[in-house]
């Protein structure tokens, strides 16, 4: 894998401002009874349950945690997984595991009440905040919560940030003569029938972001997304744009071999296609260069409140948090971790150098880009 990056590390220090500043039907009744009344979905930090042995207690005694579309293949989650099944006696089951932010949110909104519920949200920060304003969420505080800067979190805890990087522009070699580094290369001839992205803007935070570093790169700015649409109007005109959501599955199979992503999500690629034959090479663009985290949060009806309160510690202890490095993506605690020595040195020196300083929309700006891409998108690609 052959990595187009310059000289500048970007850590959680350089991403501070990417921040908040960062299926419906019936169901069962909850399997833990009283649950969403229990002591712990009221607690707001371990010290609330009398501490985190007693919040492993409670959460083991629930058995369960169910998460929603958290990829095996993304940032590493399917190790974060595995890592917190092998700790805990706790069971995960991670629906749709190539679904959407939106998704998620809406299988948090519409499932009150239910066993299959969502407990512990990661989402872009836009879908977070609708969770917000939807009353979904429950404040809770980790044991790294001074850790985390103070604009990586929300003041009333309800989330914080979680895991960041830049969008990208992820190319295979092999079936690409000349891989593309900015978003003007993507418009020229050579690329036809080759550019994608990994989902729908409307509905993932991922692909969203693309087209708002499109926009930057179009003569846009935070507060105008509508040249981001222009542009891949555009790409779809010169038959450069593919409708497909590009997948690790997709690019292998050679369906969509130039892939607009985060670096993280593409450089975890490369690392997987290199012993199929594939060679994955990633560029930051120069021309857009944006930079976001996702978010994670407790839904405030979550069936599982204990296991969703212990999730949230999982992920943001050292071993977590090491697990996101280990995946390419910066986590929100990095410069905490490389101070006190508990950042794995290995993990910290693979992750990629980037010049410049990313864009670092607001969450009105990030709000305001979701809502114009939302109503112009289908016009654009139709």
């Amino acid at each position: 894998m052959k990595a187009h990056h310059p000289r500048r590390v970007l850590t959680a220090a350089a991403l501070v401002g990417l921040t908040a500043l960062v299926a419906t039907g019936c169901g069962s009744a909850p399997d833990n009874a009283g649950g969403q009344n229990s002591k712990a979905a009221k607690a707001e930090s371990a010290a609330d349950l009398g501490g985190m042995e007693k919040l492993v207690a409670a959460a083991e005694k629930e058995g369960k945690l169910n998460v929603y579309a958290l990829a095996p293949d993304w940032a590493n989650y399917g190790e974060m997984i595995a890592a917190f099944e092998k700790k805990y006696a706790i069971e995960v089951n991670n629906e749709d595991p190539g679904g959407s932010s939106q998704g998620a949110l809406n299988a948090a909104a519409k499932r009150k009440g239910q066993a299959r519920a969502v407990d512990a949200l990661d989402l872009g920060t836009s879908y977070m905040q609708d969770a917000k304003k939807q009353g979904l969420l429950a404040p809770y505080r980790v044991a790294g919560w001074d850790a985390i800067p103070d604009a990586q979190k929300q003041p009333d805890a309800s989330f914080m940030n979680n895991y960041g990087g830049y969008i990208s522009i992820g190319c295979d070699a092999k079936a690409v003569k000349n891989c593309p580094e900015t978003y003007q290369d993507l418009l020229k001839p050579e690329y036809r029938n080759k550019v994608a992205l990994n989902g729908d803007p409307t509905e993932s935070s991922s692909a969203l972001a693309a087209v708002v570093a499109a926009s930057l790169a179009s003569g846009g700015s935070l507060d105008d997304a509508q040249p981001g649409l222009d542009f891949f109007q555009e790409l779809k005109k010169k038959g450069n744009f593919v409708p497909a959501k590009s997948t690790l599955a997709t690019i292998q199979q050679g369906e969509t071999p130039i892939s607009i992503d985060w670096d993280y999500l593409n450089l975890g690629y490369g690392e997987k296609l290199k012993p199929k034959g594939v060679d994955w090479q990633v560029a930051v663009p120069a021309d857009g260069l944006y930079s976001r985290y996702y978010n994670q949060g407790v839904n405030k009806h979550a069936p599982h409140p204990a296991a969703a309160r212990l999730w949230l510690e999982f992920v943001y202890s050292p071993e977590g948090q090491n697990i996101w490095l280990k995946g390419f993506s910066r986590p929100a605690l990095l410069d905490a971790m490389k101070k006190d020595g508990t950042a794995d040195k290995a993990a910290v020196a693979a992750i990629p150098e980037v010049d410049g300083v990313p864009e670092e929309p607001t969450v009105e700006q990030e709000a305001k880009a979701k809502e114009t891409v939302v109503q112009g998108w289908g016009k654009a690609v139709s």
